[in-house]
């Protein structure tokens, strides 16, 4: 659930909705990816201010519903998570590598909105999750 942020000085509630695909569009997220891509978002949560309300795959993609603070860019977080993940990914399922012919996980593209606390927070989680 979103809280609020709590710094010394400010208070925040700052979510975003991102959408990052693999490279090539290969479907490469199984289900033990996407168990380890979950185990790792508590990795990413702890060591940064970043925190995943909902992660959702799609064989080919990825959604995260995140929370942030006002000190990181959308931009910082993107690049955040996906190089951590890839990382991972990388060393817990080398077969994931071998389908992408040994380069890197994810494409250049991605797509990122804000989500508004009192918006549409539900519908974003409710398609996240599915």
């Amino acid at each position: 659930m979103n809280e609020y942020i709590h710094k010394s000085h400010n208070t925040s509630v700052l979510m975003y909705y991102i959408m990052c695909p693999a490279k090539y569009r290969r479907v490469v997220i199984s289900e033990e990816a996407d168990r380890t891509l979950k185990e790792v978002r508590e990795c990413i949560s702890r060591r940064y201010e970043i925190r995943f309300l909902e992660i959702g795959t799609e064989g080919e993609h990825v959604h995260f519903l995140a929370q942030s603070v006002p000190m990181y860019s959308p931009a910082k977080i993107v690049i955040t998570i996906k190089s951590v993940l890839a990382k991972k990914i990388f060393e817990k399922h080398p077969e994931v590598k071998k389908q992408l012919w040994g380069g890197e996980f994810w494409t250049d593209r991605h797509f990122i909105s804000t989500v508004s606390k009192h918006g549409n927070e539900e519908v974003i989680s409710n398609y996240v999750k599915a």
